[in-house]
């Protein structure tokens, strides 16, 4: 019989995805969630505009997206104060990241990133034949400089760093991050994921320079824009790089109405200023939601909360486990210490009200555990 032959790369990877989706758990349980609140989506949704210009864009759906992204990366150009060879727009920042690792890293080459940082950019750094140097975050934040220290130590060609950090929400400041540069090793590419920045405090975008070689920034329009299922992204760099994505990407890879909403949405800062606002209110209630039963919360710079659970990673499964019971889609950090937390997105006052009723009686099911077990 004939059989398909892999890569000796892809005959030594794992057949699995970096997130178990809401949906792949629902169709497991019989049980639709009654509160999704796991995936750091915006529940508040997409700009009415954004809306707008999706449904009426459908007559249109026979016609390939535009293969350069011409308008969409002339609009962030406008709003970035750069040129559009600065931009590349891509199939959320999930796609870019694959694109750049599969422009940069060959079998053996070295990339760091943090230990329980995004799993995705690990899974393309695996797909590619990259080793993975990982390390510790410090007091619930990536370490930047020792992330850049391991970089000099290990030749790596890319460093990964969140600002704002998933999965725990915290932040550094812009001109920390941009003075940590100046420790970046030569040859080396820093990449900034900037996901989360809209809901930040100011100054914590760093204010690198767009044609800075050293930096690739990543956006967007996912969290606060509201079109995590229409998969739009983008990058920041300078020219040289960014066009480089030109030789590999999927040049037809772009929904031509999740390009028309984007550009939309882009238009609608209003939209986007009342989501910011609402998000921030819906920090407040998780964290009181948390104190009021004896939890304590990490400050977040993101649409999402980290809930500190007192005990080990044990514990805090067995609280995942008793919401996901009871209808709530949360999740929680992957590595120790942090797993010692749950993260909770930013939902509807609906939402929030299911995940205050359901959080006490989750907490009592895991203690009682935790004591028979002690026993």
């Amino acid at each position: 019989m004939t059989q398909t032959r892999f890569t000796k790369l892809a005959q030594s990877l794992p057949a699995t995805v970096p997130f178990v989706g809401p949906e792949a758990q629902e169709r497991l349980s019989g049980t639709a969630f009654v509160a999704r609140i796991g995936a750091n989506e915006n529940a508040f949704g997409p700009s009415p505009l954004a809306l707008k210009a999706m449904a009426e864009s459908l007559k249109d759906i026979w016609m390939y997206g535009e293969s350069e992204n011409h308008d969409l990366r002339a609009a962030l150009a406008a709003q970035h104060g750069c040129r559009p060879e600065n931009i590349m727009v891509g199939e959320g920042i999930d796609g870019l990241l694959g694109y750049l690792v599969r422009l940069l890293i060959e079998p053996g080459d070295a990339v760091v990133t943090s230990d329980g940082a995004y799993p995705t950019f690990n899974y393309h750094v695996a797909g590619f034949g990259g080793i993975l140097h990982k390390l510790p975050y410090r007091d619930d934040h990536e370490d930047l400089p020792a992330l850049l220290e391991k970089a000099r130590e290990t030749g790596a060609k890319l460093v990964y760093f969140a600002n704002p950090d998933n999965p725990m929400a915290t932040w550094s400041r812009g001109a920390d991050v941009l003075a940590a540069l100046e420790r970046l090793p030569e040859g080396c590419l820093l990449v900034l994921d900037e996901a989360y920045i809209e809901f930040a405090p100011e100054g914590t975008a760093a204010p690198v320079k767009i044609d800075d070689p050293r930096v690739i920034r990543m956006r967007t329009f996912s969290k606060a824009y509201g079109l995590a299922g229409a998969r739009v992204g983008y990058a920041l760099g300078a020219a040289p790089l960014i066009m480089a994505f030109n030789k590999i990407r999927n040049h037809f890879g772009m929904n031509r109405t999740s390009q028309i909403g984007a550009l939309a949405a882009l238009k609608d800062q209003d939209h986007l200023a009342r989501t910011v606002a609402k998000v921030r209110a819906a920090r407040q209630t998780i964290a009181e939601i948390a104190a009021a039963n004896g939890l304590t919360t990490l400050p977040s710079a993101a649409n999402f909360v980290a809930l500190d659970c007192g005990q080990d990673g044990g514990f805090a499964k067995a609280v995942l486990d008793g919401l996901i019971k009871r209808g709530l889609f949360v999740r929680m950090p992957f590595v120790a210490p942090q797993n010692r937390c749950i993260r909770v997105s930013c939902g509807t006052e609906a939402d929030l009200a299911a995940f205050a009723a359901a959080l006490p009686e989750a907490l009592s099911e895991a203690q009682s555990a935790a004591q028979s077990e002690a026993r």
